[in-house]
């Protein structure tokens, strides 16, 4: 008689699954085109068929009752529940505020802010570092964006401030300076 194991899953675990099932469909293509369209067929619809358990499971939890904002904080919190609400578009919280928390962790100084995320899904972030502390902080907003939202498509990153400007600006230099005068002989 065989036992299954009914703990839950090590991170590691889900992750190195979500791993095997990329390489499995890579593999998939040496068999041919039609192996490797019958292999992303088969990983749709049993990822449709758990989507549409998961969202009936949160209509049966509020139905009864029982997915108020403590649960919902629980479901958002959790990282493997997170990213399959993610997937399946169940996720509890907003693309703008996912993307604000992660920026919060990526940049816990407020070095990076998000300004909006427009309805074609470019989410457009602000970072107020400058020169080289810049290069690995955009690519750790960018990394942090596209983890908690998949559904932005592009990730538009704007360096400084435009509301500091600076300290004296250009053309304030020329306001005093008139035209040159003539020396009287």
């Amino acid at each position: 008689m065989t036992t299954v194991d009914t703990k839950a899953p090590a991170a590691a675990d889900w992750r190195a699954a979500g791993d095997r099932i990329e390489a499995l469909i890579t593999a998939s293509a040496a068999g041919g085109a039609v192996a490797r369209d019958r292999a992303e067929e088969l990983v749709r619809l049993v990822v449709d068929l758990y989507g549409a358990g998961l969202e009936r499971l949160l209509e049966l939890l509020h139905e009864h009752g029982a997915l108020g904002d403590d649960v919902l904080d629980a479901l958002a919190g959790d990282e493997l529940v997170a990213s399959l609400l993610l997937v399946h578009g169940l996720h509890p919280e907003s693309a703008s505020t996912r993307v604000a928390k992660a920026l919060a962790a990526a940049a816990p100084g407020g070095e990076a802010a998000l300004i909006d995320i427009t309805p074609e899904g470019i989410a457009r972030v602000r970072l107020t570092a400058s020169g080289c502390s810049s290069a690995p902080l955009k690519a750790a907003v960018e990394s942090a964006v596209a983890d908690a939202a998949p559904e932005v498509v592009t990730i538009e990153v704007l360096a400084g401030d435009p509301a500091a400007g600076p300290i004296i600006p250009v053309g304030s230099l020329f306001s005093r300076v008139g035209p040159a005068h003539a020396e009287t002989p």
